[in-house]
């Protein structure tokens, strides 16, 4: 099984120590990637570390865990599980489809079988990929072999051939092909071209849904590149995956639920 990541948000430093110690005892091979004490911290941290598992307290500062969670909601993010002194918010965790529902204290054999949970979903989505890939082939061979008949040209005619950003009064028409990657910001997406960054009003998963899957790839929740515009893909230290796009000085990171797509082939 692989070496999985967690994230711990807890406003209180005592317990968020007790809760990494018992993870440690119950789930040695789970790897802590940081610890922090409210709302936006876990989301910037879940941006930046993109961990398997959020444990996530419920009454934090700046946001609570419920609206973590909302953020977080209909995201590639982690599997989330709450961990708090009340039970009270049980139903509306299960609404933000979390995993588990922990009440501190939490014991190690309550523990142990939320790990157990967790191992199980962990090991199915990193299965998925692979049936993903194949389906993605065998579609891929089917465009092909129709390709004489026009009905890969009538499959391309319904994706977007170019953007309308706003710059203050103005609206400017930027091409797909100019675009190196898309990034969500909050109800915006920011477009990246060589000439700088555009915004649009649109959530990142509507705009999915209206671009060529062979050319703008998911690579992270908040992240779709283009993939003409990939020049290298580089495993840093930690083992995350981060990609070099043309005319863009920042690397993109690589979730690890899409780091299987710039694997050698």
């Amino acid at each position: 099984m692989s070496n999985f990541t967690a994230l711990i948000a807890e406003d209180e430093s005592h317990l968020a120590l007790a809760l990494k110690d018992a993870l440690a005892r119950t789930w040695p091979e789970l790897r802590i990637v940081d610890v922090v004490g409210n709302g936006p911290a876990a989301i910037h941290a879940v941006d930046q570390h993109a961990p398997d598992v959020l444990f996530l307290d419920i009454r934090m500062p700046g946001l609570t865990g419920l609206q973590v969670a909302e953020r977080l909601a209909g995201s590639e993010g982690p599997l989330v599980v709450f961990v708090t002194a009340y039970n009270e918010y049980a139903v509306q965790a299960f609404e933000r489809e979390a995993v588990d529902y922990l009440v501190k204290p939490v014991n190690d054999q309550r523990l142990a079988e939320t790990v157990d949970r967790l191992k199980r979903r962990l090991t199915a989505n990193e299965q998925a990929p692979e049936t993903s890939e194949l389906t993605r082939a065998l579609d891929l061979i089917k465009r092909l072999a129709g390709g004489g008949n026009g009905s890969t040209g009538a499959a391309n005619a319904s994706y977007l051939k170019f953007f309308r950003a706003g710059i203050g009064d103005t609206v400017r028409i930027v091409p797909v092909d100019e675009v190196t990657h898309l990034q969500a910001q909050d109800k915006y997406v920011s477009l990246y071209t060589a000439d700088g960054e555009q915004l649009i009003r649109i959530s990142l998963k509507e705009l999915a849904d209206q671009l060529d899957p062979n050319l703008f790839v998911q690579v992270h929740r908040s992240t779709i590149v283009n993939m003409r515009s990939v020049v290298t893909a580089d495993r840093d230290f930690t083992g995350r995956v981060m990609l070099t796009l043309k005319d863009v000085k920042e690397k993109v990171q690589v979730s690890r639920q899409y780091a299987h797509l710039f694997t050698r082939m």
